[in-house]
């Protein structure tokens, strides 16, 4: 972590495509990603939004120290576990938008 541009940009495209494949099917998908910006969570809402689906963003409220705790306690707990330092953590949980009313269906868990 971080990723290469390369890499996010094949992932996304991987992603959007088995998205869509599902959304074909009438199923229901839960998508478990970041969402860090608005843009981002605007650009997959308007992609679903083409099949008839108004997404709901379901928000973990939870601290900066709570995330900085959990991904140390974790860190190397799977042999295929990504290892994100104390400061890109601090840089991801400081750029982070959290989401608002008025991009749609929202719930927040604290």
């Amino acid at each position: 972590m971080p990723l290469s541009d390369e890499a996010h940009e094949q992932i996304s495209a991987d992603l959007r495509q088995r998205l869509i494949q599902l959304l074909d099917r009438g199923q229901n998908v839960v998508l478990d990603f970041s969402f860090w910006s608005r843009s981002m969570r605007e650009e997959w809402r308007r992609l679903v939004a083409e099949y008839g689906v108004i997404a709901e963003t379901i928000y973990m409220a939870t601290d900066k120290q709570t995330c900085l705790n959990r991904l140390r306690a974790r860190a190397r707990a799977h042999e295929d576990d990504f290892i994100i330092t104390h400061s890109i953590a601090t840089e991801y949980f400081d750029h982070f938008e959290p989401p608002t009313d008025d991009e749609g269906p929202l719930t927040v868990q604290r």
